[in-house]
């Protein structure tokens, strides 16, 4: 009852940084059960303070987000679903500040983030978060060192249930791809074109548009990628808008003949884009013979804005 109180009182006022001490004490100071219904009151608290700008930066400076980033963490499979929500969207709107994203990194949240994606009630807030982290220079390396943290983002693209979610992870993965040069490639080789591709046909407006912006950038890479999988023995991805397009570029410069070897590179490039077509068709539930050609035209347009689109 105190704690409820405490929060109606706060919620439209500026909290000072002593009443967020003195909040985590009572965690502490509490013994035997009573410990997580506590630890739940204080987590409504937050997020009820951090809702308004002017607390942002007393509760982030304040041991705040140690405390939720290890409620989620050691109460993740006690605390209710409600909790749980809680303190996920109380980081949220912490992470609004910059200053905060910084703080935040220098706990495990980022990789305990990435592991709970796919979690049906909490991913969406997840993504919200990891959006505003990928704002800062820090939180777009914290991202990229986690292990497998692009193939988890890209498989966030086939949600074809969830387009709430493929909105903001396109958003994610268009930002660290316009701001990080070398982690197109990474991107590129956990698979990024096909989804990429697949999405300009199925996803909502915003993510097709995001998508085709991510495509756009990833068209540099394409060239020396090429080689690279060839010599794997892996097909290429299409990332560009059509095989006739991609095999001028690839030949781009060369006026004579075609030697042997490279005519086997271009049947095969072709071979790949068509058979990456076929798939994407048969999970749109396209007709065999239907061709967006004049949509992945759009998609080989140059682009010379560098603004993102939001």
């Amino acid at each position: 009852m105190i704690l409820s109180n405490l929060f109606f009182r706060n919620k439209a006022a500026i909290v000072k940084a002593g009443a967020v001490h003195k909040l985590l004490k009572l965690v502490n100071s509490s013994n035997g059960s009573p410990k997580q219904s506590v630890a739940e009151a204080i987590v409504a608290n937050f997020l009820g303070l951090s809702a308004l700008d002017s607390n942002k930066q007393i509760i982030g400076s304040s041991d705040a987000i140690p405390f939720l980033v290890e409620t989620l963490k050691h109460f993740i499979e006690d605390i209710s679903s409600q909790a749980k929500q809680d303190s996920l969207r109380a980081l949220y709107n912490l992470s609004i500040l910059p200053s905060n994203v910084v703080l935040m990194l220098e706990t495990d949240l980022i990789p305990l983030l990435l592991s709970k994606l796919g979690d049906v009630d909490a991913s969406e807030i997840i993504l919200s978060i990891l959006s505003n982290v990928v704002s800062v220079a820090e939180g777009r390396k914290a991202i990229r060192i986690v292990p497998d943290a692009f193939p988890i983002l890209i498989d966030v693209l086939n949600w074809t249930d969830s387009p709430g979610c493929q909105e903001k992870v396109t958003y994610i993965l268009m930002v660290i791809v316009h701001k990080s040069y070398g982690d197109r490639q990474e991107m590129i080789k956990a698979g990024i074109a096909t989804s990429l591709l697949e999405l300009t046909l199925l996803g909502s407006t915003l993510a097709q548009k995001r998508a085709s912006r991510i495509l756009e950038c990833l068209r540099g890479e394409k060239g020396k990628e090429v080689s690279g999988w060839l010599g794997s023995g892996l097909s290429a991805p299409f990332c560009g808008p059509s095989p006739t397009h991609l095999t001028e570029e690839l030949l781009e410069g060369e006026d004579d003949m075609l030697s042997e070897e490279r005519k086997a590179v271009e049947q095969l490039v072709q071979q790949s884009l068509h058979d990456n077509m076929k798939r994407m068709m048969k999970r749109a539930n396209l007709p065999q013979d239907f061709v967006a050609s004049h949509h992945f035209k759009s998609l080989s347009s140059s682009s010379t804005s560098n603004s993102l689109p939001f």
